[in-house]
């Protein structure tokens, strides 16, 4: 099960993140999950949101740079070592993974991920017993 992912090109200047987070707000897009990575010039900002095909629309209408990519959610249990039990498990089947980052409600954590070979990474998180959410999943924690 594959997630839609948003992720947003901004210019690194004060105001931007916030004119692009109204943007969405504005139209009723809900961020489950955010990250950003940065450079002195610009960030990648990439966002779990309720309804991607309609953020990237609205982002693409009024100017912003974005795009849509499919990544992997995988539920852990949230304590410690439970993100690092995954990763192993990725090292272990020689899966290189791009980006990652994860986040923590009450007992239940999750990642999102995304590999430079997805079909590897699924049959990996099968093979398992792993647990892969989708986006209503994450809505839910």
């Amino acid at each position: 099960m594959l997630i839609k992912q948003l992720s947003i090109f901004l210019e690194n200047k004060s105001g931007r993140l916030a004119e692009a987070l109204s943007t969405l707000g504005d139209e009723d897009i809900n961020i489950k999950a955010l990250t950003i990575a940065d450079t002195a010039e610009f960030g990648i900002v990439r966002l779990i949101v309720n309804d991607p095909e309609k953020g990237f629309n609205i982002l693409r209408e009024k100017g912003f740079s974005a795009n849509l990519v499919d990544v992997i959610s995988i539920a852990t249990p949230s304590e410690c070592g439970s993100f690092a039990k995954v990763l192993k498990i990725f090292s272990d089947e020689s899966i290189s993974i791009e980006y990652i980052y994860g986040f923590s409600v009450a007992d239940k954590a999750a990642i999102v991920l995304r590999t430079e070979d997805t079909d590897k990474a699924i049959s990996a998180i099968r093979k398992n017993n792993m647990e892969m959410l989708g986006a209503s999943e994450i809505s839910e924690l």
